[in-house]
């Protein structure tokens, strides 16, 4: 009987072995992803595994690179490796197993392979990569690894200094790791903080101005109609009357055409007030005070963009370069110009115009102002900007009635209405 030899099918070894290297959802790797990090950056960590081929000058000078100590190098480095890269790939709850691995390996070694202490304190640290929440058991199983490899150490004769020695050094590793690692995940709450904020501001913008043109246009409209409407029944027998409800349904329109310029000038006023929340959102997350008082409502939506983009560079340069602890922002409107001010008590001593500056200084210029620094060394900087506004549109403005009571009773025919 004739029999056949299996057939390899070596398409789908490297698929097989690609599917070992698929970043679980909540891996490390998956986390530096979703930050735009490159997925293998906690790979720099591998620098440390120098130290595998430094232990032996102290182990009788050059004598310490033996044929034992390659061999245990090149068959115990690439099984290390892979359980680093599989740390770091592998679900938060399953992790913690590869570093006991690096734990067992360096155990398994320990008699002959001194420089597997590499690979004890590579699973001490690591496993702060796998209980990010949960720094009780963290600490827990690093206790327990230290007291595995000091009983086992002093049950093969290792010396006392590195009895201590290396348990003192892993506590002092994983401490700093431990509060990097916190600091963190606090910068990761504080972003998500900032985003909720970014959306629940928003959302009440959009209800706010939800509920402005409803207030203004819906009775409006609604008594537009019955005019036109009366209008049209009155046509046939009364022209005179069907006449006068027309004109008074024109004098409704152009009151509700005043009332939505005047409600469109208080919505482009929150694009100042939205930088002004994100600025003290800026500041306040590098520890630095703001005041500032509301901005001007009446002020051209081009002048107010302008100001609110000179607002921004502002706030990032002193955010990081100032070395501020308070800041202060005046805008103050007067008859034909609008001022804002930006004071800082920071480290001063701005000489020159750098890209932030220059591009604040050519946003100035184009709207007609002009902008003044003044930053003696050690006080501060002050940046004052003055920006012109168009009489034409005081003018404009000011016809506009400012509320919808006010031009109501300004409106002949709409009280009767």
């Amino acid at each position: 009987m004739q029999t056949r030899s299996p057939v390899v099918n070596h398409a789908m070894i490297p698929a097989f072995i690609a599917r070992w290297f698929v970043p679980a959802p909540d891996s490390a790797v998956a986390d530096n992803l979703r930050r735009g990090k490159s997925p293998w950056s906690d790979g720099v960590h591998l620098l440390w595994s120098m130290w595998i081929f430094i232990t032996p000058l102290f182990d009788h000078g050059v004598r310490g690179y033996t044929l034992t100590w390659l061999l245990f190098t090149l068959g115990s480095y690439p099984v290390f490796l892979l359980l680093f890269a599989k740390l770091l790939l592998a679900p938060r709850r399953v992790a913690y197993l590869y570093a006991w691995g690096m734990a067992a390996l360096c155990f398994c070694l320990l008699r002959w392979y001194p420089s597997g202490l590499s690979y004890f304190v590579y699973a001490c640290v690591m496993l702060r990569h796998c209980e990010t929440r949960r720094i009780r058991s963290y600490v827990i199983q690093v206790l327990l690894i230290n007291v595995i490899y000091v009983a086992l150490a002093w049950w093969i004769g290792y010396p006392t200094s590195l009895l201590v020695i290396m348990p003192a050094t892993v506590f002092i590793v994983c401490t700093i790791v431990t509060v990097e690692q916190i600091h963190k995940e606090k910068d990761v709450a504080l972003s998500l903080s900032h985003d909720e904020v970014r959306r629940l501001a928003a959302t009440a913008e959009r209800e706010r101005i939800g509920r402005d043109l409803h207030d203004l246009l819906g009775h409006t409209l609604s008594l537009i109609t019955l005019k036109l409407e009366l209008s049209r029944k009155l046509f046939d027998r009364d022209v005179d009357a069907a006449k006068r409800e027309v004109e008074e349904a024109e004098k409704v329109a152009r009151h509700a055409l005043a009332e939505v310029r005047s409600a469109v000038t208080g919505i482009r006023a929150t694009d100042l007030a939205a930088e002004l929340a994100a600025a003290r959102l800026l500041l306040e997350s590098s520890r630095v005070h703001l005041e500032y008082g509301s901005p001007p409502l009446d002020m051209p939506g081009e002048i107010e963009r302008g100001l609110s983009l000179v607002l921004r560079e502002a706030v990032t340069n002193i955010a990081r370069h100032a070395d501020a602890s308070r800041v202060q922002i005046e805008l103050v409107r007067e008859h034909a110009t609008v001022c804002m001010q930006i004071n800082d008590n920071g480290r001063g001593g701005i000489t020159g115009d750098g890209n932030g500056m220059s591009g604040m200084r050519e946003r100035v210029r184009a709207m007609g102002g002009s902008l003044s620094v003044e930053s003696p060394r050690g006080n501060g900087t002050r940046l004052r900007v003055v920006v012109p506004v168009p009489v034409l549109r005081l003018v404009e403005t000011s016809r506009h009635p400012p509320s919808a009571a006010s031009s109501a009773q300004a409106t002949p025919g709409y009280p009767a209405a």
